[in-house]
């Protein structure tokens, strides 16, 4: 995979630059000097960087600054960055985006998504896949092709379907729920994806098709070009526009939409990738009854989306991919003993 451009943070305030640098991170790039102007102006050799970041709290305090830059770089610089937020509010996620926007617009997009050699090492593990724990006993195994009542959107980006699918291995078949699987990809990788994740026999992994419904035991893989919404009648219905924001399909707006129709029976799984999509709305998702759950950051590939889920303090579970299907079995157990229970109290 190719190495990210590497950029130059300058800021008086150090909590500014510590800031702008873990966001920078995020984004996947180098940052191969951060410091105040005075520091910059004495360095003694001018850093070769792709793109200079800088933010003052007055420029007039700092008049050699722009003369330094313009003798010793061509490279472009982004005056004026807003100041940061403190991180986990919802601002914070609101600039970061703006933020990315602004690098992106001189850098060309920054994610890094999973490769083809990823997608060959994936279907290798695939061939191996071991076999599924049984469904529990409280648990009334769900008709096949039923519209599902409730519904789970696994939102994932780099290193995610590694995730997912050691997620749905661990899963038993027959429970009584669908999926609906967001993940950044690059287009031409769908199709493997597709053939990889399509093997579970219990659940099936499925594009998005106009008109269908999700049903249990369905993944429903939401395309990368077009934004998709479900109708008033539960089926799943392709818009004429893109996915808002930088990425599709945009895990934000598959949180909004999917939840629109089916509200608290909709919940959310954060699983491995980069930047913060799902941070926006995940909270709001957790307001209406909601579970948001995320993977714990050392079993991801990059841990920057469930980390800032997580951060928004709307998540209600952590774990590993193999945690999180445990946890989905024992939530569904629950409720199955819940209903049966009340079934008895009310006969």
């Amino acid at each position: 995979m190719a190495s990210q451009p590497a950029i130059g943070i300058v800021a008086d305030v150090v909590l500014q630059r510590h800031r702008l640098q873990e966001a920078a991170g995020k984004f996947g790039l180098e940052v191969c000097f951060s410091g105040d102007p005075d520091r910059l102006i004495g360095y003694p050799e001018f850093p070769e960087v792709a793109l200079w970041l800088v933010t003052l709290q007055d420029e007039a305090d700092h008049p050699a600054l722009f003369d330094h830059l313009l003798e010793n770089t061509d490279a472009p610089v982004l005056f004026g960055v807003d100041p940061a937020p403190a991180p986990g509010a919802k601002d914070y996620f609101r600039w970061e985006r703006r933020l990315l926007n602004k690098l992106e617009q001189q850098l060309g997009q920054l994610e890094k998504l999973d490769t083809a050699t990823d997608m060959e090492a994936l279907a290798q593990v695939a061939a191996t896949a071991g076999k599924a724990p049984a469904l529990s006993n409280w648990i009334t195994p769900a008709a096949p092709d039923t519209p599902a009542r409730e519904v789970w959107i696994l939102g994932a980006s780099l290193g995610g379907p590694a995730a997912v699918k050691t997620f749905l291995d661990n899963l038993p078949p027959g429970l009584p729920v669908g999926f609906v699987y967001a993940q950044h990809i690059d287009n031409n990788f769908t199709d493997v994806l597709t053939r990889i994740l399509g093997r579970h026999a219990h659940y099936t992994l499925k594009p998005a098709e106009q008109g269908a419904r999700v049903c249990n035991g369905d993944v429903i893989l939401m395309p990368v070009e077009q934004e998709w919404k479900i109708a008033a009648d539960g089926t799943l219905t392709a818009t004429d526009k893109p996915w808002p924001g930088p990425y599709g399909p945009s895990i934000d707006q598959v949180l909004l939409n999917v939840a629109d129709h089916f509200g608290k029976h909709c919940h959310a799984i954060i699983f491995s990738g980069m930047g913060n999509d799902g941070a926006i709305a995940a909270p709001m998702l957790s307001a209406y009854g909601s579970r948001v759950w995320v993977q714990e950051s050392t079993s991801c590939g990059n841990s920057s989306m469930p980390d800032s889920v997580n951060e928004t303090g709307c998540a209600s579970f952590r774990g590993t991919p193999e945690q999180l299907a445990a946890e989905l079995v024992r939530t569904i157990e629950n409720q199955c003993l819940l209903k049966n229970k009340h079934q008895r109290d009310s006969a």
